[in-house]
């Protein structure tokens, strides 16, 4: 219960700038108002898209904001007809962090609709590396058609950010033949042990030679982390007929002079997956089974640094100089 708790500490962004434009402060706790509940946040993933909006890429943000998609963390303050207080939840994206304040914060008030209760025992560190990098992946490969049911190969553009180490667990575990490409040759044994099979020096020289060596007809499937610089390039590689689902956006948003016809091979499909469709109710089920995996150790959660909520520039800096091999995680 928070009655007399009057203020907390957030990470307020006050405008487009570096890791520095990002400051400690002391906030008034949000008020409670119908149709939201205050969550004491126990924990926050770091997100590139957040990086982005902090750097100014996001037109629609209005600073000052406490950024932050997503956040685990328990119920201080319940409107919710059937959540109580002290329930464990998870919040991802529904304008978290943008429209309102998200968080890199010791409370957050949450739409009701985007609260995702958790039964769970791990700890907060690991619990919040979890929701919008194993959604994302999850839905990703969903999109992409990938199930236990069926026998393939996956590229993974970008494999040592979190969401690519995710989906390479979760396709290892479905008995995928799995590559991964990354920029970095000491960052190779972090996708082997997520069980890729083969790794991928991608220098920004041709990719399709070394690919090619591995599967002559190219893989069935590419997952793109990378997004806009590669995404023509990763149409090319699919094998004829194979699907392309671009789920990141490491290189930025938009791609210059796209012509879909001339650039999209026939018979090769091309899908996106964007975290926001698993938000709230519909993505609790879907986290609660990734929660159930972690602790059976199915998946592992590839967790690179976890930092407090005053190191938050620092956070920021490390994750925009691509020193991360998995996920920054944030304690409040």
């Amino acid at each position: 219960m928070t009655e007399n708790l009057k203020t907390m500490r957030a990470a307020v962004c006050d405008g487009a700038g570096g890791p520095e434009a990002l400051e400690i402060r002391e906030l008034p706790v949000p008020a409670v108002r119908e149709g939201w509940s205050l969550v004491r946040v126990q924990g926050a993933g770091l997100n590139r898209s957040e990086l982005r909006t902090r750097q100014g890429h996001s037109p629609s943000v209005r600073f000052p904001r406490v950024l932050g998609i997503e956040c685990v963390g328990t119920l201080a303050v319940s409107t919710h007809p059937t959540l109580q207080e002290g329930t464990t939840v998870a919040a991802v994206m529904g304008e978290m962090g943008r429209e309102f304040d998200g968080g890199y914060a010791e409370y957050a008030l949450l739409p009701n609709e985007l609260l995702m209760p958790i039964d769970t025992t791990l700890p907060w560190e690991v619990l919040a590396a979890l929701p919008e990098t194993y959604l994302t992946a999850q839905g990703a490969l969903d999109m992409l058609g990938i199930t236990p049911d069926i026998k393939g190969r996956l590229l993974i553009r970008g494999g040592t950010a979190s969401v690519g180490l995710a989906a390479a667990s979760i396709a290892s575990g479905y008995g995928f033949e799995t590559a991964a490409t990354t920029r970095r040759r000491g960052k190779s044994d972090t996708l082997t042990k997520a069980g890729v099979d083969h790794v991928l020096i991608d220098n920004g020289g041709p990719l399709a030679e070394g690919l090619h060596r591995i599967w002559p007809d190219g893989p069935d499937y590419i997952l793109d982390l990378i997004g806009t610089s590669t995404l023509v390039d990763s149409l090319r590689l699919v094998r004829r007929g194979g699907t392309v689902c671009m789920s990141g956006s490491l290189s930025g948003w938009l791609i210059p002079d796209f012509e879909p016809i001339a650039q999209i091979p026939s018979g090769t499909k091309l899908t996106a997956f964007h975290s926001d469709n698993y938000k709230g109710g519909t993505g609790a089920p879907l986290l609660q089974r990734v929660v159930d995996h972690i602790e059976a150790g199915v998946y592992r959660p590839n967790i690179d640094r976890v930092f407090a909520l005053e190191d938050i520039v620092a956070a920021h800096r490390y994750m925009e100089n691509n020193e991360a091999t998995g996920k920054l995680v944030v304690l409040p």
